[in-house]
């Protein structure tokens, strides 16, 4: 996730549905008191979190796990031959239980923790690695699972059924299941090691994040800054018993408008310093030890399994394909994007000469220049293009939006409980007025959330008897917070974000599949950002921002003049953004591509890599190693590629309707049967070829960074 990262196991295969079938509830009555366990008795069956407490999750989670081995138990004691309906579904339908509790669980770890929801996240870590090594392991189990696999050409069934099918087998495969007992064990501790120091990893970035204050007590010390942000800064300091100063912190909506605008370079210096060391202090939150560990162990696991690497392992399951094939993109354009972002730099050096200061341009001061020229290029400002982006207008723009390509809409409820009172609720009908599902909306940052933006479920679509269970779905970010009587009023890269998020949740709420485990965005990590990067597109398209872009005083829609100044300042600062992020991806590929265990420092190790191609001094990783969440507990481990992967996807998709109309029915209709409905159901190329009718073409992605 900018953008928004993945959570961990459960989440992947989330729902809401009580998973206790009649033999277990014989053998031990659930606590009905305890709210986890209970039937959710709240409208659309959503989590009562008006009634969850921390002291629930511990023996709920201890229910779960027996309730979901007495499921696998019944699996084995089957006499019958193994078969789909007796194995592989009932698989696909144990575990549901421990799912609900999984799921509620891990996404208020993310978007609302606390001291003892931490604690319980690094017991319980170990705990569910073990319970999954237990089953994925299990040779009995296993056994089943091969014999319907290798009978699957005579077995009658459907394509979905077929996916399912090999989706399971593959699952056991990758996880173990054709070890010898030995290297099990061995797998089995790496796992637990693992699952361990990626917890670890997360909670103490969130650490350093909310240990950084910079308060300043000057006002002169504050000259450049927009009212707003001073107002913002003013209000958090307040907050914090410092009132009649300012408090910045590491969070994005404080600290990169402070570095685009503060005119004291040496404050900008010491956030900036403070923002980049995350996780690099060599205190009790550092995590550079932690990092090495998790991609050694990762290699190590791979290595077991047959693979000479773990971005081999991870790769075979993406559209990549291998490590080759991502590197082949990344290197076709890291080079154009880096001549470009070297004449970004001299452009700053050449502004830096002109006000006759002595000093070379420093990672510090890009932000800040880039602004200034900017402004003197395109006379765009972009507190002058704030007004037009309340959080309320964008919101309901994206809303629009999808309302125009597929007839849905959105109705806002205030009766189903919410785990932080700035949680949205909207339920969204689909266009014959059906319920299609819920979305939760979580938009500003708070101590108790993690950075960045995502979108999760609290429960995957599924259908049971002919029935379409309907999804609940969340989008989660950290935008700029409303100060005094005005609204939050974001940047174009929140509004964008927003958008994207947007469209991540549209993949969850459309999906109309059998099997909730290959529901929604349960697709190869190179495939799930199309649906969430398209949305982008009519964020910053001129007839749709005439829509919702409306100044949020006057009311009135954002002026022609400035979208033209917008759309020529598209491409600004492009070689920046796409290097920043382009070496961030590389960085993750070194990683995950060592084919022996990294025996350097972290350190010295993303040094060298960045080193190796080249990257100027002037630009760092979007993420440095220390803070790359992403890909050391966010799910996203040899994956950050995707990113750009997608973009070529959703600029050709894009092309589409541009090519039709921006919201002609039949193209609309085609990406929502072809890509949105289908999840994980089947081949993300030939899904899109269904839909586009040939394959992207990589023009479209160069010409929109103005690369080409």
């Amino acid at each position: 996730m900018n953008k928004k990262g993945f959570l961990p196991y459960c989440l992947v295969i989330a729902s809401l549905l009580v998973g206790c079938n009649n033999e277990t509830k014989k053998e031990e009555a659930v606590d009905l008191k305890n709210p986890l366990l209970a039937k959710y008795e709240t409208n659309f069956e959503v989590p009562p979190f008006d009634l969850i407490k921390d002291e629930h999750f511990r023996p709920a989670y201890k229910e779960a796990l027996k309730v979901h081995n007495a499921e696998i138990d019944s699996i084995l004691k089957i006499d019958e031959p193994a078969n789909f309906a007796n194995t592989i579904l009932a698989l696909e339908n144990a575990g549901q239980l421990l799912t609900r509790v999984a799921t509620v669980f891990n996404n208020l770890n993310s978007a609302n923790t606390n001291d003892s929801i931490q604690a319980i996240a690094k017991e319980l870590a170990p705990v569910l690695s073990a319970h999954r090594d237990e089953i994925n392991m299990n040779p009995e189990l296993f056994k089943r699972v091969k014999t319907v696999y290798d009978a699957r050409a005579n077995a009658g069934l459907d394509a979905e059924d077929q996916k399912l099918l090999e989706e399971t087998y593959k699952g056991f495969v990758r996880s173990g299941a054709n070890l010898k007992d030995v290297d099990k064990e061995k797998l089995k501790k790496i796992n637990s090691e693992l699952s361990v120091l990626s917890t670890q990893f997360g909670q103490n970035l969130l650490a350093e994040t909310n240990a950084f204050e910079l308060v300043v007590d000057k006002e002169e010390d504050l000259a450049g800054l927009p009212k707003e942000l001073k107002a913002a800064a003013a209000a958090a300091a307040k907050e914090k018993g410092k009132e009649g100063k300012w408090l910045f912190t590491l969070q994005n909506p404080s600290v990169m408008p402070f570095l685009q605008y503060a005119d004291n370079r040496e404050l900008r210096k010491k956030i900036w310093e403070a923002y980049q060391l995350k996780g690099n202090n060599d205190n009790d939150s550092d995590t550079k030890e932690i990092l090495v560990k998790i991609a050694n162990l990762r290699l190590e696991k791979a290595k077991l399994l047959g693979y000479s690497s773990h971005a081999a392992y991870v790769l075979e399951e993406s559209m990549a394909e291998n490590p080759a094939n991502v590197n082949a993109l990344l290197n076709k354009i890291w080079t154009p994007a880096l001549a470009k972002a070297k004449i970004e730099a001299a452009d700053i050096q050449k502004e830096i000469d002109a006000a006759k200061d002595t000093f070379t341009v420093a990672p510090y001061d890009w932000r800040y220049y880039q602004e200034k020229i900017r402004q003197k290029r395109f006379a765009l400002n972009e507190e002058e293009i704030k007004p037009y982006f309340s959080l309320t207008d964008v919101r309901e723009g994206a809303f629009a939006t999808a309302n125009k390509l597929w007839g849905i809409s959105f109705v806002a409820l205030n009766n189903v409980p919410v785990y932080h009172p700035e949680v949205e609720v909207y339920e969204v009908r689909d266009k014959d007025g059906s319920h299609l599902g819920l979305l939760y909306a979580d938009f500003f940052p708070r101590e108790s959330k993690r950075s960045g933006a995502w979108m999760t479920s609290y429960r995957s679509q599924s259908r049971q008897n002919g029935k379409r269970i309907a999804p609940v779905i969340s989008i989660v970010c950290n935008f700029t917070k409303p100060v005094g009587d005005n609204p939050a009023l974001l940047t174009f890269d929140e509004a964008t974000t927003l958008f994207h998020e947007f469209g991540h949740a549209l993949h969850g709420l459309f999906s109309n599949v059998k099997y909730r485990s290959l529901a929604g965005t349960s697709v190869p990590r190179d495939f799930v950002e199309l649906p969430s990067q398209i949305m982008e597109n009519w964020a910053a398209d001129p007839e749709v921002l005439k829509t919702y872009a409306k100044h949020y005083q006057t009311k009135e829609a954002i002026p022609d003049a400035l979208i033209e100044k917008m759309q020529k300042a598209g491409t600004f600062d492009q070689g920046f953004a796409t290097v920043e992020y382009l070496a961030a991806s590389m960085l993750d590929m070194n990683y995950h591509s060592a084919t022996s265990p990294i025996k350097v420092k972290a350190n010295d190790f993303e040094k060298a890599a960045m080193g190796k191609i080249g990257l100027i001094d002037a630009i760092i990783p979007r993420y440095r190693s220390t803070y790359f969440q992403h890909i050391f507990s966010g799910g996203y481990s040899a994956g950050y590629y995707s990113y750009i992967w997608s973009e070529v996807l959703d600029s050709d998709a894009f092309a589409a309707f541009k090519e039709k109309g921006l919201y002609d029915q039949n193209t609309a209709a085609s990406f929502r049967n072809n890509i949105l409905e289908k999840g994980g159901t089947g081949n993300p190329a030939e899904m899109y070829r269904k839909f586009r009718g040939t394959d992207p073409d990589p023009i479209h992605l160069m010409k929109k960074r103005g690369l080409n």
